[in-house]
């Protein structure tokens, strides 16, 4: 009789997950051959910058990080992101109750559903939104209920359109400016509507800032906890990968609310031993070092951007342009899905978008493509979508 293995039943919850999807289909067709531009995922293209890889080279060298971290993180690292936090937003954080340090913002997101989620339990997700929201409402057994982002509402929740149910069974709302993947930014009166809103209904925030540095056209992003009251009702994850190219090196924040913070610490304790001192040393290079390469990053995305979209108007395709992130939310042309469409693309011009249906519902009649590789390669991808007549 063969040995027979049954998963948890959580397992059996989980959603398909997106990318791995869309990542075996672009390799799929790179691996015949074909010089395929792939702007599917949200992978930073550009180098760590040298000062915070030298940090790391020399830490790696310190006996001290050879043995096991604090279990919450070197107490430099948390100095370190408060004082960003200050100099940026003008927001005091207390480095020992009101920071957490994560494997990655990605974990963080995943964790505060099971802090705070029963089953029965309703979270509030925006739709679309980072399906990994959805993952760790599925781990902690909760439920959805969606929040459509639409263009005519500049892409903000609309909290009046959700059912009385809805917000007696809400405990936890994911909101995420500047946006994946729509890139619209969030305003202060947006964000002091919504704290106004968590203390009347008793929801916490779960602020996803993981493209915080990243605005255009002059405009700085703003942090949810700059908002009066902020702290008292949420908590915001911010993150290193995109700021300066650090997505491999898997360092996060959690910031905020020091009752929330003390759970996903607790949380962790029984889950990690914290990172490697020297990632957290060079972590602590990139928050408290010179910001210039934030800045260039930002000129270049923002350069990327309009070299894109003045060759997207050349073929006909008309968008806004995005506000914030390193995406572009585009409108599908008629007659096609945006999953018909992207695989239209991808057959017909080697070009990798992901479908809008990927973030939800609301997604339906848009792709994200984004701003990653050079000015020439989007020009380029631009050339190959006129070619095919569909503008």
């Amino acid at each position: 009789m063969a040995f027979h293995i049954t998963p948890a039943k959580r397992l059996q919850t989980l959603p398909e997950q997106f990318f791995a999807a869309l990542v075996a289909k672009a390799n799929a067709r790179a691996a015949t051959g074909r010089d395929v531009i792939n702007l599917g995922q949200g992978n930073p293209d550009l180098p760590t910058p040298p000062a915070i890889v030298e940090r790391l080279k020399n830490a790696a060298e310190n006996p001290k990080y050879h043995k096991y971290p604090p279990f919450r993180g070197f107490p430099f690292l948390k100095e370190a992101v408060a004082k960003r936090y200050k100099e940026d937003y003008g927001v005091e954080l207390n480095p020992e109750t009101e920071v957490a340090v994560l494997f990655g913002g990605k974990s963080g997101l995943i964790e505060i559903s099971q802090c705070l989620l029963n089953p029965g339990d309703v979270c509030l997700i925006p739709d679309p939104g980072y399906p990994d929201y959805w993952s760790g409402v599925a781990l902690a057994g909760a439920e959805m209920a969606f929040m459509p982002l639409k263009e005519e509402n500049a892409f903000l929740p609309d909290y009046s359109a959700l059912t009385a149910e809805e917000l007696d069974r809400a405990k936890l709302m994911f909101l995420n400016y500047p946006n994946n993947p729509t890139a619209a930014i969030a305003t202060p009166e947006f964000y002091e509507q919504t704290v106004a809103f968590a203390k009347q209904r008793g929801i916490v925030v779960a602020s996803d800032f993981a493209y915080g540095t990243i605005g255009f056209d002059g405009q700085r992003p703003i942090s949810f906890l700059e908002t009066p009251g902020a702290k008292e009702v949420g908590v915001e994850f911010y993150t290193l990968s995109k700021s300066y190219n650090m997505a491999g090196w898997r360092v996060g924040f959690a910031l905020g609310n020091p009752e929330i913070i003390e759970l996903i610490n607790l949380i962790q304790d029984h889950m990690y031993c914290s990172l490697f001192g020297g990632i957290q040393e060079a972590a602590a290079e990139a928050l408290s070092g010179s910001q210039q390469s934030v800045r260039d990053l930002v000129a270049t995305y923002e350069s990327r951007r309009n070299a894109l979209y003045g060759a997207l108007e050349e073929i006909g395709w008309k968008a806004t342009k995005p506000a914030g992130s390193f995406f572009c939310w585009l409108p599908v042309p008629e007659g096609h899905t945006s999953m018909s469409f992207a695989d239209l693309l991808l057959e017909q011009a080697d070009v990798v978008v992901a479908p809008g249906s990927g973030f939800g519902t609301n997604g339906e009649g848009y792709v994200r493509l984004g701003l990653l590789t050079t000015e020439d390669r989007l020009r380029e991808v631009a050339a190959r979508i006129g070619k095919l007549g569909l503008f």
